[in-house]
């Protein structure tokens, strides 16, 4: 788990934009940049070739997923 405190102050090191945190992937996602960074032993790893690319179908997924865990509340 990441501190919320950490997560409220870390950014995309390739766009500056915000970062969604993924615990079940252990991973920050920047949907601007379209990269998603491993989160290795609780520590953020910020480093742009450490990042896995994110699909278009993968990220068209996480939308719906999102919208739909959004409706449910």
């Amino acid at each position: 788990m990441i501190d919320k405190k950490l997560l409220s102050i870390l950014v995309c090191p390739v766009t500056k934009g915000a970062l969604e945190y993924f615990p079940e992937q252990q991973e920050l996602i920047c949907w601007t940049s379209g990269l998603a960074y491993p989160i290795r032993d609780g520590i953020p790893v910020m480093l742009e070739n450490e990042a896995r690319k994110i699909s278009l179908e993968e990220k068209e997924q996480r939308q719906a997923n999102k919208d739909q865990h959004q409706a449910t509340q």
